[in-house]
């Protein structure tokens, strides 16, 4: 894949070839930032023990205050240490670390300053990615399309990396939470990183359900109405315990 190429020709060498200017840019991490950061690592490595990115094909974020903390370019997750953090401004200035943020900083941050988002996954997910060269949006084939805000939309493919991406996206995202990159993946955002990556299975899990039903010769799979999407979002708001994560 291409983006995951120029992310592995950027990440080789990148703490000797970033650090004149990332030390001029780099400031102490604190101890909510370190926090964060661990469990970042953590998501992003369940994105690959999920089968949801090969290699360093996806990326992640959160946000700690003004500061978003984001997986390197390049950089095999189960090698990230808390030395590696890297962090940056919404205006993406980097503010920590010397390693080169992931390629596709402008959809991380496009989402941060557009959403009350916390946290954002990215992946190329085998099913998602199958879907999204398919169709403008995923058929409503279940009722879980609600806990996304409703249909999930398609954005028009553009270039990785690029500011016309991120625009496609956030049109794409309006009144969302995920939704499907064309020809290239998904991208999901939540109040923690536990939510966003959550959003990014369903979206996987419902991409995979349509293409296995709508595989069966001579039947088509049965869909949702929009006002049963949307009722079964109004639900899924008060789901789970009180006091604790919906799941």
């Amino acid at each position: 894949m291409a983006e995951q190429r120029r992310d592995q020709r950027d990440g080789r060498g990148a703490r000797e070839s970033a650090g004149a200017v990332g030390e001029a840019r780099r400031r102490s991490v604190r101890a909510e930032e370190a926090h964060a950061w661990g469990a970042l690592v953590a998501t992003a490595r369940r994105t690959v023990s999920d089968g949801l990115v090969v290699g360093t094909s996806g990326n992640v974020s959160v946000r700690v205050g003004d500061t978003v903390l984001v997986t390197p370019s390049g950089v095999p997750y189960d090698r990230l240490a808390p030395a590696d953090t890297v962090g940056v401004d919404l205006d993406g200035r980097q503010v920590l670390g010397t390693l080169l943020p992931t390629s596709e900083l402008p959809m991380h941050l496009a989402v941060y300053r557009s959403t009350d988002a916390h946290a954002v996954v990215h992946t190329h997910a085998v099913h998602a990615t199958a879907v999204s060269t398919l169709v403008p949006e995923l058929p409503s084939v279940h009722y879980m399309s609600g806990a996304l805000g409703g249909p999930v939309r398609v954005a028009p493919y553009a270039t990785y990396g690029t500011e016309e991406l991120a625009e496609n996206m956030l049109q794409a995202l309006a009144d969302r939470s995920a939704c499907l990159l064309q020809n290239h993946g998904t991208i999901a955002y939540g109040d923690s990183l536990d939510q966003a990556f959550d959003r990014t299975a369903q979206l996987e899990w419902m991409c995979r359900l349509w293409l296995t039903a709508s595989s069966v010769p001579g039947l088509s799979p049965t869909l949702l109405t929009g006002e049963q999407v949307a009722e079964a979002g109004e639900r899924l708001r008060g789901y789970g315990q009180r006091g604790r994560a919906a799941g």
